[in-house]
């Protein structure tokens, strides 16, 4: 995939771009879906939550089999994609200190989730044989936007 999703204006807009990072784009898309427009430091805030096991992500599409959380349904906590996902906001936030604009004051303007290409690897089997296994990465886009204070 080449370039974003969406056109922003670059005068109050800042980007991010993970490509190919090993973690499973099926959590990404929850994580994503729940931080969706919210404010940069209460996502950021929500997303160290769901590291440290606080606060689970309510999982709407990908919920088979899946456990209740207290007050949200079905949920999961998704470590490791709340990890990446919170490390390409810091890096648009950064990218927008760069530019100039308030990182303090913006949204999640866009943030979407593509599925990256396959690592192929091979597990070991009994009797000397083996089983291809397909690891999954995904790419992540992240989009911030200065508010107006006013």
């Amino acid at each position: 995939m080449v370039g974003y999703t969406q056109k922003a204006n670059p005068e109050i807009t800042a980007k991010a771009y993970g490509r190919e990072i090993r973690v499973s784009p099926k959590h990404c898309e929850e994580v994503s879906r729940s931080i969706r427009g919210m404010n940069v430091e209460v996502a950021k805030n929500f997303l160290k939550e769901v590291a440290a096991k606080k606060r689970p992500v309510k999982y709407t599409r990908y919920k088979k089999f899946l456990s209740h959380k207290r007050g949200i349904g079905p949920g999961r906590f998704p470590v490791k994609a709340a990890e990446k996902i919170l490390g390409i906001i810091e890096s648009a936030q950064n990218n927008a200190e760069y530019k100039g604009l308030d990182s303090e004051n913006m949204r999640i303007y866009t943030i979407a989730i593509h599925r990256g290409r396959f690592i192929k690897k091979y597990m070991p089997r009994a009797h000397g044989r083996s089983t291809r296994w397909f690891d999954c990465t995904s790419n992540i886009e992240v989009i911030l936007e200065e508010i107006e204070v006013g």
